[in-house]
């Protein structure tokens, strides 16, 4: 089962690499992407045994994954993804950290709607200012205070208030995210100390971790409680940026609602549209 999933992510990324991301003529094709004959080419192996890949009937090295994902140029997600199809570790076992160009559009083309974007830990990478001026996220000077899971089972925010339904979907869905994480990033020792220290820290994340929550739906609302006083209930969405294994979380109001409305005005007030990265010392 394991060949035939890798065999098909394999199929799966060279029909669908442009031959000019990986410096080959576009024209003259009857074929979606590259021909396997490329692919082999390119990865320096022979054009069967390239179809014997893609058709589970052989099971690659790790140098094999790491020369496929070379020549497609992939990014890191599909890099790792591929490695766990195979049954390895990827080279580091590092979670990746690095804004991809797909991020950077969601945060550029959405900058009115408040957003973040985490990595596989669930540590915020890049927010904009429309998140920031929900002025939810205090501060507590702990090592994990930009980290959402951390956050929410270990220091909640008090000015982020949730239903108990929302608040148990919210929850299966940061535990899932987290033990996947640690199934493809192995080696990732800041990843592993996160998970230990939630579990002796929260009695609840550590029964989840033992016994987790199905996922119900990947979103969850939640009422954002200002300093001044006023208020404003938002649906969280997440979307996933498998090509650089990121997250995006973007929060939108109910059309037509007081809170689009009052929503709108934070967001103006909050000034020109920004993207901000995020390091342990926070936004710059």
């Amino acid at each position: 089962m394991e060949g035939l999933e890798f065999g098909a992510a394999v199929r799966q990324l060279r029909e669908s690499t442009r031959p000019e991301a990986v410096g080959l003529p576009a024209g003259g094709r009857r074929v979606r992407g590259l021909r396997r004959e490329e692919l082999a080419e390119l990865s320096g192996m022979s054009a069967d045994y390239v179809r014997r890949l893609e058709q589970g009937r052989s099971h690659p090295s790790a140098g094999v994954v790491k020369a496929i994902a070379r020549a497609l140029r992939v990014g890191r997600g599909d890099y790792e993804r591929l490695c766990a199809l195979a049954g390895y570790a990827a080279a580091d076992g590092q979670v990746p950290q690095q804004l991809g160009p797909g991020a950077m559009r969601l945060l550029e083309r959405f900058a009115d709607t408040p957003m973040i974007v985490t990595d596989a830990a669930m540590n915020l990478l890049a927010t904009n200012n429309a998140f920031l001026a929900l002025d939810h996220w205090s501060l507590t000077g702990e090592r994990w205070e930009w980290n959402v899971a951390w956050r929410t089972f270990c220091s909640p925010f008090e000015a982020f208030q949730q239903s108990a339904a929302d608040a148990t979907d919210h929850e299966a869905v940061l535990v899932t995210q987290l033990r996947s994480s640690l199934l493809r990033y192995p080696d990732d020792a800041s990843l592993a100390e996160l998970v230990e220290e939630m579990r002796s820290r929260s009695r609840l994340f550590d029964a989840l971790w033992r016994a987790p929550r199905p996922v119900q739906a990947y979103e969850s609302s939640a009422t954002f409680v200002r300093s001044d006083g006023d208020s404003v209930t938002l649906a969280g969405n997440m979307i996933a940026i498998p090509g650089d294994d990121l997250a995006a979380v973007m929060l939108t109001a109910a059309p037509g609602s007081h809170d689009e409305a009052r929503l709108a005005e934070v967001v103006s007030a909050a000034g020109a549209p920004a993207i901000l990265k995020v390091s342990r010392s926070g936004p710059s």
